[in-house]
């Protein structure tokens, strides 16, 4: 397709009606799961009141129109993520194309229907201009290759051992036809589901296959919530990666294909967090990646709610490191997940531990094979379990830290050791923020090492994401790469 194409095309076209159309697939996706849902009773009211050869019949008929129907539903949802991507991609080049002619317009300026500048020199409008059109056409590159993948009829291979890395599940999965990986979708999503190595797409599509059997699982208010949002067409489309509904559950979700994405944002919540209360997290992870596309919409960015770990619900929990220790390998091997399935050029990943989450990163970098980021964030934190940047496992100058004078954690995360200095120094006057934190230094002191930015002094324990905050500004900036 030509630039001219490409403009004229972009130019007219309303990505509302692309999101409205990925909408419908998934209300499709919805109605084929509720039939699907009355065919297991009608089995058994048949294996009931009716036995011989015919019954055995009826009820194999039943059983392939249930498997038909999972099979439609993979369709469908694979079909609703390819144009919501794709949807997704021209809200970011009309915003950019939005700014050329903006700059257009004040330097006096006319962008011809040829896609060329007019009318004077062009280097205000150009860089704009060419990366709205740059982006509209590899996403409907993109587009139209997902949505003509054809089945084949390739051998199954071997499948993956229990101990498999990410990279080699990512290698197995990638050696089947889409055929077989459809067929293994529709009727073993539990397996594949957990699978880190599984793309992040294929792995959707699994849980919400198996979303509908768990919603009797555990109470229905997380259930409810999250169904709702992966449904919603407000914002990037939810991907779901994992849900576990034993417990408190666990959930991780993405926004946006992080395996399509230039940037990719993990985002690891601390105290108190579980399924019933994910959306207040997801929520503030979305506004990091909001933000970093305002500020530069010739890049995507997915923002992943990973609370794939039993975080403390208690004081006297929160007061041991057990629980961070037992996470820290599955969020390396989520990482490496992510670096095995991405496609394209390599993404910047930033992982950002807030609370007792800042340890489950910090014990993830500490490892011995470190942890598959770019840059590390640590906000709001009570020690990342260790008492210097350079004991982990990444690039110098790419930890970051930041902990607001309000914030409670600095004063309750207190060292007994440190906040006996503390008070033996202070006297009677004000105790100052802790160096000395439970679990070791704290990153925001300038003998930890990392890079120290500035939030709200009144923010407290979550005003880190305020809209318009030096902290959210800080977080899109490291997020995207910006900052060197």
């Amino acid at each position: 397709m030509t630039a001219e194409a490409v403009y004229l095309r972009l130019r007219a076209t309303d990505p509302r009606h692309w999101h409205a159309l990925a909408a419908a697939w998934r209300q499709w996706a919805t109605l084929a799961g509720h039939l699907a849902a009355e065919l297991p009773p009608l089995l058994a009211r048949f294996a009931a009141a009716w036995s011989g050869t015919a019954a055995r019949a009826a009820a194999d008929r039943l059983g392939r129109l249930r498997r038909g129907l999972a099979v439609f539903r993979v369709l469908c949802w694979q079909a609703d993520q390819a144009i919501s991507e794709f949807a997704s991609a021209l809200d970011r080049a009309r915003a950019l194309l939005s700014r050329a002619s903006a700059a257009a317009a004040r330097g006096g300026l006319a962008i011809a229907d040829d896609g060329s500048v007019r009318g004077g020199p062009s280097a205000a409008v150009s860089p704009d201009l060419s990366a709205s059109l740059a982006v509209a056409a590899r996403a409907d590159e993109a587009a139209t290759a997902r949505l003509r993948a054809a089945p084949d009829r390739s051998p199954t291979l071997e499948r993956p051992a229990c101990t498999a890395g990410p990279a080699e599940v990512r290698r197995w999965w990638a050696g089947l036809g889409v055929g077989e990986q459809r067929r293994l979708l529709a009727t073993e999503p539990g397996w594949l589901a957990p699978l880190d190595g599984i793309p992040a797409a294929d792995r959707d599509v699994a849980n919400r296959l198996l979303l509908d059997d768990r919603r009797a699982e555990v109470s229905p208010a997380g259930l409810a919530t999250l169904t709702a949002r992966l449904a919603s067409d407000d914002g990037p489309r939810a991907y779901l990666l994992r849900l576990d509904t034993t417990g408190e559950g666990r959930v991780v979700v993405a926004l946006g294909d992080p395996d399509q994405a230039d940037n990719v944002l993990t985002h690891v919540p601390g105290m108190t967090s579980d399924l019933a209360s994910f959306d207040g997290e997801l929520t503030r992870a979305s506004g990091v990646a909001t933000r970093a596309t305002d500020v530069g919409p010739a890049a995507s960015t997915s923002a992943v709610l990973w609370l794939d770990y039993d975080a403390p619900d208690f004081v006297d929990e929160a007061a041991s490191a057990r629980q961070a220790d037992a996470a820290a390998p599955a969020l390396n091997r989520f990482q490496e997940g992510l670096r095995s399935t991405h496609q394209g050029a390599t993404a910047h990943r930033t992982v950002v531990g807030h609370s007792y989450g800042s340890l489950v990163v910090g014990k993830a970098a500490a490892a011995h094979d470190g942890l598959a980021a770019d840059d590390v964030v640590f906000v709001g934190s009570p020690g990342v379990g260790v008492d210097s940047a350079a004991q982990l496992h990444v690039a110098p100058g790419h930890v970051w830290s930041s902990t607001s004078r309000s914030d409670v954690i600095q004063y309750a995360a207190v060292s007994p050791h440190g906040l006996a200095d503390e008070l033996t120094r202070a006297g009677f006057g004000v105790v100052t923020p802790e160096r000395h934190l439970w679990f070791g230094e704290n990153p925001s002191d300038p003998s930890f090492g990392a890079r120290v930015f500035a939030s709200q002094p009144g923010g407290g324990h979550l005003g880190y994401w305020d809209q318009g905050s030096q902290s959210l500004n800080a977080l899109a900036a490291i997020t995207s790469g910006r900052i060197p």
